[in-house]
């Protein structure tokens, strides 16, 4: 059943499906799928109104590839010399840095990547955080502890695929089973009214960080020139020799009764995806036109989308969601920077449209009144080795973060910044820096802020309890 469980929930988020499956136990016991009210009984759907005052959201965006977080956060004064002699060909000009004055110091002193300019004035006016050297932990590990093996690490380090799903899911000792925000979803899905869509969002695909045992990915296309409001996934019916009686005639055969459970849930789920997908196109048609302007680019798009599906909470009925979007990318073995100008390339271009996207995406909640319930945040598979490779980075561990929103208690830097030395005592070769803040801290941290309780932290977070600060205290 697991096996079968996985491929329904992989089929569920590439057709736009939500959480009509109540459990997989009770497909089980019952051998049926748990259907919805049918869109059709309300031929008019409910215009947009202001978003909840209880409403509230965290935007997960993930930088696919591991951010070289040491040009994100850069030293500045007495520490810039040694950086730039252990970054050689990837060190940043001084004299570009956007210098950051947090509330509270080490005693050294950094400046903000150049291409960072939107997030650098959010910084200041505090509503950004920097979050210090985060990364994928079993429990506390120090590099007197990592030379000595007595401490279990998490597995397959500077993996892709293992550190993205360890980072997702927040359990690297055990066989993934659920993500921690649909953990998170599954204990606070009882504050939404509505079982029509699924407070779990996703603008990129299928994702593991929202995989949970009651509530599926509701997977939407993000806003384009022809879907300026983005819009859920939809059969095709006007190319590709569709029409509309071919669609019609296939959601008959959705519907059409089947003994077989297996081919009883699969139509089950791909009805209940299309009638859910016709309701919110039709929601989403009633939102009203946000004037915010958005970056055209990958991440602007995905951003948009999520603050039109924000903008029709209130009609939806929704008091919590949980967003997940994606950017490719960030795995820059070589051209990290431009080879005349340090300040500008590959890497820059990435932090430019974070930047610029998360911006906007404030901007639009501010637009909407609700800034202070929309929280956003960074994560990545991992940092990137402080030394070059020659042309770029290799795989690393810990990495800096951002958290952005109205409640975010900003122009700090949380958390430790590593001992920025090769050899020194974060590093365990190449400047591949162990983290000294948990993902599972970060987590709880912003799981607390959406009101998962201090009794379920342990449900949403299993291994919290093994790390000193649940609470970092970033949010209000």
């Amino acid at each position: 059943m697991n096996s079968r469980r996985r491929f329904l929930g992989q089929c569920c988020a590439a057709v736009g499906t939500t959480g009509m499956l109540s459990t997989l136990a009770q497909l089980r016991a019952t051998a049926a799928a748990a259907s919805l009210s049918s869109p059709s009984s309300s031929p008019t759907p409910p215009t947009a109104g202001a978003v909840p005052s209880d409403y509230r959201a965290l935007v997960c965006i993930f930088l696919n590839g591991g951010n070289d977080a040491s040009n994100l956060i850069i030293p500045t004064g007495g520490g810039y010399a040694a950086y730039a002699s252990a970054r050689s060909v990837l060190a940043l000009p001084q004299t570009n840095l956007l210098s950051l004055n947090p509330k509270t110091s080490d005693g050294r002193t950094f400046g903000l990547h150049p291409g960072m300019a939107e997030l650098h004035s959010l910084f200041g006016s505090g509503k950004l955080a920097l979050l210090a050297n985060v990364g994928t932990l079993v429990q506390p590990t120090t590099k007197a502890h990592y030379t000595a093996g007595t401490v279990k690490l998490p597995p397959q380090l500077f993996s892709h695929n293992d550190q993205q799903v360890q980072w997702q899911s927040s359990v690297p000792d055990r066989p993934f089973n659920t993500g921690w925000g649909g953990r998170t979803a599954d204990l606070l899905n009882s504050l939404n009214s509505n079982n029509q869509v699924s407070m779990s969002v996703t603008l990129n695909g299928f994702n593991n960080f929202q995989v949970a045992d009651q509530i599926s990915q509701l997977s939407v296309n993000p806003s384009s020139t022809g879907a300026p409001k983005g819009g859920p996934v939809v059969f095709n019916n006007t190319t590709g020799g569709n029409n509309p009686a071919r669609y019609a005639a296939q959601k008959d055969l959705f519907a059409s009764a089947n003994t077989n459970l297996f081919a009883s849930a699969f139509g089950g789920i791909s009805k209940d995806a299309i009638d859910t997908s016709e309701l919110l196109g039709a929601v989403l048609n009633t939102a009203p036109n946000l004037s915010t302007i958005f970056p055209n680019t990958t991440l602007g798009n995905q951003l948009k989308a999520i603050a039109y599906l924000i903008s029709v909470s209130s009609s939806l009925n929704l008091r919590r969601q949980v967003f997940f979007a994606r950017i490719g990318g960030w795995d820059t073995h070589a051209d990290q920077v431009d080879d005349i100008d340090r300040a500008i390339g590959a890497h820059a271009d990435l932090l430019r449209q974070v930047s610029q996207g998360m911006n906007a995406f404030y901007n639009a909640t501010v637009e909407l009144g609700c800034s202070d319930r929309v929280t956003s945040f960074t994560a990545s598979d991992f940092g990137r080795t402080y030394s070059s490779n020659g042309d770029g980075t290799d795989h690393g561990w810990g990495g800096h973060h951002l958290i952005l929103g109205g409640a975010v208690k900003g122009g700090d830097i949380y958390g430790r910044m590593p001992t920025l030395t090769l050899g020194g005592p974060d590093d365990t070769t190449n400047g591949r820096w162990i983290p000294t803040t948990s993902v599972d801290e970060y987590g709880a941290t912003l799981a607390r802020w959406f009101g998962v309780s201090d009794t379920n932290m342990s449900i949403a977070f299993p291994n919290v309890g093994r790390f000193a600060n649940p609470n970092l205290g970033f949010l209000a």
